[in-house]
């Protein structure tokens, strides 16, 4: 067995967050592959999601399909993750402590997969990357540091709620093929140490 799957049924057996332990069907832990170049990063579970225990399984993840497939790439091509792993009871928003308990299973999934780009996928995730950042004023931006490129997009969902979001949100998704062409060649970024208190947060 490989180590992101051993880290896979670790993580399903997380009881950290009493709460979401309690109330969840079951775990997302995330999936596709292993030695992706790209890894996107969404906020939690959903319904869908939780009923499957795979993320992006609903409408959300339907559109990220389609915006996939317009560069060119298959589900099983990328690694799809969440900030948390567990659905937060009424899908209200994570809490600080859920996402600070659940950093660690991210964290490990990062070193294990390697990839070259993690694209952050709405707030909660672009917040555990870019630090105090608007992600209207970030999306389709993105920074490189310790070898790996930061990339802000909305999340898929927000095109659902908001039409005027879906052709930002498709536009972003095309600039991901010239990044990765660029990756090696990408300046990194130097964080002072500020910025660095606030990222390890």
């Amino acid at each position: 067995m490989s180590a992101l799957s051993e880290l896979c049924q670790e993580i399903a057996l997380c009881q950290q967050c009493e709460v979401l332990a309690k109330n969840r069907t079951r775990v997302v832990p995330g999936d596709g592959s292993e030695d992706a170049d790209i890894m996107f990063i969404g906020e939690a579970p959903g319904w869908h999601e939780d009923q499957q225990g795979r993320p992006f399984v609903g409408p959300a993840g339907l559109f990220l399909e389609q915006l996939l497939a317009s560069i060119n790439l298959k589900r099983g091509q990328v690694y799809i993750s969440n900030v948390i792993k567990c659905r937060p009871v009424g899908n209200r928003d994570p809490l600080p402590s859920e996402i600070h308990n659940c950093r660690k299973w991210l964290d490990r999934q990062i070193e294990l997969i390697r990839p070259k780009i993690i694209v952050t996928l709405g707030r909660y995730s672009m917040a555990l990357f870019f630090p105090g950042k608007s992600i209207s004023k970030i999306h389709g931006t993105a920074q490189k540091r310790d070898n790996i490129i930061y990339y802000a997009m909305y999340h898929p969902a927000a095109a659902l709620h908001q039409q005027s979001l879906r052709r930002a949100i498709e536009e972003d998704m095309l600039k991901i093929p010239s990044l990765l062409a660029q990756a090696e060649s990408m300046t990194e970024v130097k964080q002072s140490p500020q910025q660095l208190n606030m990222f390890e947060l």
